[in-house]
Parts: structure tokens; sequence; C-alpha cells
């Protein structure tokens, strides 16, 4: 059982600790024996599961008020118990975070109810080819053209490509070089000139899709904010869900936490307990150590967005960059510590040592992380001398 003595901490209210126990008791009842041979299938189950219970609303908002700390629990208590679960839900707020926080009524009023509900799905497509963490050198443009944009160009490694209903976009619309260029738009999965030209396959299976737009044609209110805004708009969702990342890394970590410490106690090496080893005993507490850490970090992060932080860019990347990284260590080292059974397809922490790795590349790579946190770290200090 995971320890939730965490929810006690300073940073989380009653509302929050409901939440926990809430979403704890659901995902018990129905995340324990999820088929995931159908990866597709077993993700637009999810999300209508998901919405059913209630459990979506959080993830958008017509305020533009996102409870950070809501979506960190939901993500870490999902990822515990599945990590499909754990993308369904996710998947949900960032593919319209752009539209709460930026979106007109109507884009609000059209989009967020059914996503809420979990009758659409949701998509953000930013990722291109030659432009990954380079968000700036996006290529793909959209042409005004009358009432309408034109979108041609090509986005990739788009999570919930080819399964969702709604993609939220960004395309160099205007001609200013660099970020100042990109504009967001919102555009129906079903809008003429947008194929799917490619599913992808991956270690961990989650639903993911090269687009190709070609003359898609939209309307001028289909945009999300104002020209020339997307860069800022890409960077305020990140900034709001690259700490919830953070988060399902935390969940993964817990599980193999667990998983490690039934091992040792009920694996006997010699007439005794693994636990006994003074050696397994140590890796125990390295594990214990690097989830209590990670766990401050992102609900620092959380809260401090919450309590009115404009912008938590520093914070978010060292959640993110060290939830993600100590959660590989954690995994692999429950995977060591179960012996064969570790790399035995269809355990909990094979699956998890799979789901862990692209969590260290999406929504900023590690190394990405560092860039941001150097950055931000020189800029404050500098400021002060």
């Amino acid at each position: 059982m995971a320890d939730h003595s965490f929810l006690d901490w300073p940073f989380l209210e009653d509302r929050h600790r409901d939440l926990a126990r809430g979403l704890e008791a659901w995902a018990v009842d129905h995340l324990g024996a999820l088929d995931h041979r159908d990866t597709d299938a077993t993700c637009r189950a999810l999300v209508a599961d998901l919405g059913r219970a209630g459990w979506l609303e959080m993830t958008a908002s017509e305020t533009g008020q996102m409870d950070v700390r809501s979506l960190c629990l939901a993500r870490e208590i999902l990822a515990r118990h599945d990590g499909l679960a754990d993308f369904a839900f996710a998947m949900q707020g960032l593919g319209t975070g752009a539209i709460s926080l930026y979106g007109t009524e109507a884009q609000k009023a059209t989009w967020l109810p059914k996503t809420r509900a979990g009758a659409a799905i949701a998509a953000f497509a930013l990722t291109e080819p030659g432009s990954g963490s380079d968000v700036a050198n996006s290529t793909m443009t959209a042409m005004r053209d009358g009432e309408d944009y034109v979108l041609n160009g090509e986005k990739t490694w788009i999570s919930n490509g080819g399964i969702a209903d709604v993609y939220t976009v960004f395309a160099r619309s205007e001609a200013a070089p660099g970020a100042k260029g990109l504009s967001a738009f919102v555009v129906p999965a079903e809008a003429p000139g947008l194929t799917v030209s490619e599913r992808l396959d991956t270690m961990a299976p989650h639903p993911l899709a090269t687009l190709q737009f070609q003359d898609c044609r939209i309307p001028a209110g289909a945009m999300i904010g104002a020209p020339g805004q997307g860069f800022k708009i890409a960077m305020s969702v990140l900034d709001v869900f690259r700490t919830t990342v953070g988060a399902a890394a935390l969940g993964f970590a817990r599980r193999a936490l667990d998983e490690a410490v039934s091992r040792v106690q009920s694996r006997r090496v010699q007439g005794a307990p693994l636990a006994d080893l003074q050696m397994v005993q140590g890796h125990i507490a390295d594990m214990a150590l690097d989830v209590d850490a990670a766990a401050l970090l992102i609900y620092r992060a959380a809260w401090t967005r919450d309590m009115g932080a404009p912008r938590i860019t520093r914070e978010a990347a060292m959640a993110k960059l060290f939830a993600t990284d100590q959660a590989q260590k954690i995994i692999d080292t429950a995977v060591q510590l179960h012996g064969g059974d570790g790399v035995r397809s269809g355990e909990p922490v094979e699956r998890l040592y799979r789901e862990i790795r692209a969590l260290r590349i999406y929504e900023g790579a590690s190394d990405v992380q560092r860039v941001i946190i150097a950055r931000q770290t020189l800029a404050e200090l500098g400021a002060q001398t």
C-alpha cells in the first residue's frame, strides 16, 4: 500500500485530501483488470469512464484557473494504478489547456463541456519532425485567406493522434521570425485536409500519430488568443502541465517502491528475508528518499502556481527533471531487486520500466529542463548582484 502521509503536508488542503481518497477508491474498483491489448479502445473507454465519474472536471476551466495540486494528485494516483489511465486523464487537460487559458467563450462552450464529460478526446499538436524541443523552429504554416486560415505542414509524436476529436495546433501565421510568428488554433479532427499519415508504436503502447495538414481550411474564429501568441500560449500550458508529468513519474515510483518492499519482505535468501540484507536496506532507503524529495518539489511547484504565481517555469522544470530522472532509477532498482521476475513480461515492475522512459522526453526532455533551470537561476541571481 502506497504511503499517503504526504497528504498531511501543508501544501494540500482538505479538498485535496478528499479528492485523493475518492480517486483512490475509484481506481481500486475500476483499474485493476484493464485490457491493454487494444490501446485505442482502452483509451477511449478510460476517457469515457473518467468523464462519467466526474474526474475530468478538473482538467479544464472556463475561468482559466487550474488547480494544479488537484491535477498532480490525480496523475500520481492514476499512474500508480495504471499508466494508460494516467495518459487518458492527462491528455484531456493538455489538449484543452490552451482553450482553458486563452480560448474565446465560444471555443470554451463548444469543447470544454464535451472533454470534461469524456464525450470528446483532446490532443495537443506542437511537435514537428524538425522541431521538438525547439518550438520556435516550427515550419507549419497558417495562411489567412479571407475569413479562413489554411494550414499546411506536419505534426508528429502527437499523443491521442488518430483517436482525438479535437486538436490544439500551433502553426506559423505571422511574418515575424522564430517564436513571435506562431499562433494557436483549435482544429476538429474531421476538418478537411487533416489526415493521420502514420500511427507510431512505442515500448509502452499509447495512441500516438503523425498528422498531415494539406490545405486544411478552418475559420478565423478557430484561432486561440491573438495572432503571434502561440509560443506564449504553448509555454503557459506547459507551465501548468509540466509539473503534472513529474507527478505521474512519482506515481510510477511509488508503485515501484511498493512492489520492491513487498518483494524483499517475501523473498527469502539462505533462510532469511531479502530485506534483512543491509545492501538491500540501502536500496530501499535511497528509493524512499527520492520519492519524498520528488514529492516535495512537485507539490512545491503546484502550490506556488495555485497561490497565484503567474509563471512557475523554474519550479516546474525542477519538479519534472528530478521526479522523472529519479523515478527511472527507482524503477530500475525495483527490477533489480525482483531478479529474473523483474524482466518477465507483464510483471508490474517490467511495465513500469517501459512506462517511465518516455516521461524523461516528452513536454521537455531532461537536458532541456537543465537549460531552463540554469537560465532562470543565472537571471535571478545575476539580477541580485
